[in-house]
């Protein structure tokens, strides 16, 4: 059976990329796939300075890479600040890629992201494919944008928009079929 991670590039309460994660998370599951979603504020990184290395790499950033490397399948939901990524997402990205071995090779990568505006994170998610492409990753066709997010989603939190939840089916295909744990 295959693995996933999966996380949001927001850890505010109420956010809307963290809906998003569940929402793929429910669908990964549905797929048969093992999901285990996280919260980035569970992995605590000052922000990356060189001179913090090979001293002070911080415990979380080791915690997190190996997450990444034991599964086969990793799903980032992230939000769209000022037409790029937020600064969770580029200091998360920026200590991962300092561990050795890599977290980003041999896993299979979904992004995804919900924004206030009709485009839904398109330019975050291009710097975010761009970052993740440099530095070995494989990630997967499907542009996951939802937006608005103020009619995205149900009462219940649910995707209330039949062309997002084919855009997640979509990429749940695409996931399983190229990850090591292929279904």
């Amino acid at each position: 059976m295959p693995s996933a991670l999966t996380l949001s590039g927001s850890i505010r309460t109420g956010s809307f990329n963290k809906k998003l994660q569940d929402a793929v998370d429910g669908k990964l599951a549905t797929a048969g796939v093992a999901v285990n979603s996280i919260s980035l504020a569970d992995f605590d990184m000052p922000i990356f300075n060189e001179d913090l290395e090979p001293h002070a790499v911080p415990e979380a950033a080791g915690r997190l890479a190996e997450l990444f490397r034991t599964h086969d399948i990793v799903f980032i939901a992230t939000p769209e600040y000022n037409g790029g990524l937020p600064p969770l997402m580029v200091n998360t990205i920026a200590w991962l890629s300092r561990q050795k071995p890599s977290p980003f090779r041999h896993t299979v990568f979904g992004i995804g992201g919900v924004s206030s505006g009709r485009y839904g994170t398109i330019w975050a998610q291009s710097h975010l494919r761009d970052s993740l492409s440099k530095i070995g990753a494989l990630v997967v066709p499907t542009l996951l944008g939802v937006g608005p997010h103020s009619s995205a989603f149900s009462p219940d939190g649910q995707i209330a928009e039949a062309g997002a939840v084919q855009k997640i089916d979509q990429m749940v295909s695409e996931l399983t079929h190229f990850s090591r744990g292929g279904i």
